[in-house]
C-alpha cells in the first residue's frame, strides 16, 4: 500500500504532494514501483495535528481520488469522516482506511450500506492532537487484540462480510516506543482475530528513537520494519518507499521465508 498525503503538514513528507498534478504523478510513480493499492488522506494524523474541516478535507481529496480512479488500481481514502467516506465510495473508491476504527455512527452506517467497499479498522488510544501526551497500558497487545476484536464484530452485526475487514494495530497511535515494539514482537497474537492484518511502520518516530536518525532518512529501518512485519503475518505494509519495500519483499519470497 503506497502512501498518498494530499496534506501541507504530515510527519514525513507534508507539503511535498500537497499540488494535485504532484500527487497524481506521486501516484503513477509508486505504482510504477510496485505498489499494489493507493491509500490517499488529506488529513493529517501526526502527533499534535490540527484538525481539518469536512469540507476542506474534500476539497484537498477529490481530484486527487478522482485521478487515481482512472490508474486502475485499488483506492483506498485515509480519512475518519462520514460525509468523506460516503462521497468517496460513491466516485468508486475502493477502500476505507479509518484511523477511528469506524467509531462514529455515521461513517459505519457508511460502510454497512456499501456492498463492497474494503474497511480497514486501526486501533489508536485517544485522539491524534494528545495521543502521544502519556499512553498507557497494562498489557498493550491484548487491549489492541480486544478493541479491534469489538470494532470487527460490530462490522459483521451490521452485515459487512468479514472477507471485507483488515484490522491495523496502530503503530505510532497512543503507544510509546516500548508498545510499538512490543506489538511488533507479538503481532502473531493478532492473528487469532481470524483478519488480516495492515501494518504501518514506514518512517515512524520509534524508528527514529531506535536508529537516531530523522523521518527522511529512516529507509533502511522502514524496510526492515517491514520485513519484520510480514515475517509475523502482515498482509498488507503501508509505506512510503515502495520501490525499496517491494525489492526486499520479492527477495524474502524467493527466499521461501515464513509469512
Amino acid at each position: 500500500m503506497g502512501i498518498v498525503n494530499v496534506t501541507p503538514d504530515s510527519f514525513s513528507d507534508g507539503g511535498v504532494f500537497f499540488d494535485t498534478a504532484v500527487a497524481l504523478k506521486h501516484c503513477e510513480s509508486l505504482l510504477h514501483d510496485g505498489a499494489d493499492i493507493l491509500d490517499i488522506g488529506a488529513e493529517s494524523s501526526r502527533p499534535g495535528a490540527a484538525a481539518v474541516s469536512w469540507s476542506d478535507e474534500w476539497q484537498r481529496v477529490f481530484p486527487v481520488l478522482q485521478g487515481a480512479l482512472s490508474l486502475g488500481c485499488p483506492v483506498s481514502i485515509d480519512t475518519t469522516k462520514a460525509e468523506l467516506m460516503e462521497r468517496a465510495l460513491a466516485m468508486g473508491v475502493d477502500i476505507i482506511n479509518d484511523i477511528n476504527a469506524l467509531r462514529d455512527p455515521d461513517g459505519l452506517a457508511a460502510v454497512a450500506a456499501h456492498d463492497q467497499c474494503g474497511v480497514c479498522l486501526m486501533h489508536m488510544q485517544g485522539q491524534p492532537q494528545g495521543m502521544q501526551a502519556a499512553p498507557k497500558y497494562v498489557d498493550v497487545v491484548r487491549e489492541v487484540t480486544e478493541f479491534l476484536a469489538l470494532r470487527a464484530r460490530e462490522l459483521t452485526i451490521r452485515g459487512v462480510l468479514f472477507e471485507r475487514i483488515v484490522l491495523d494495530p496502530g503503530i505510532g497511535f497512543g503507544k510509546t516506543v516500548a508498545h510499538n515494539l512490543e506489538l511488533l514482537r507479538r503481532q502473531g497474537e493478532l492473528r487469532v482475530l481470524g483478519f488480516p492484518l495492515l501494518v504501518g511502520w514506514s518512517r515512524k518516530s520509534t524508528l527514529g528513537a531506535v536508529t537516531g536518525k530523522s523521518a527522511q532518512e529512516r529507509l533502511a529501518a522502514s524496510v526492515a520494519a517491514a520485513l519484520a512485519a510480514v515475517q509475523h503475518g502482515a498482509r498488507i505494509v503501508r509505506v512510503h518507499d515502495v520501490a525499496a519495500t517491494v525489492d526486499a519483499l520479492k527477495v524474502w519470497k524467493a527466499a521461501g521465508l515464513p509469512t
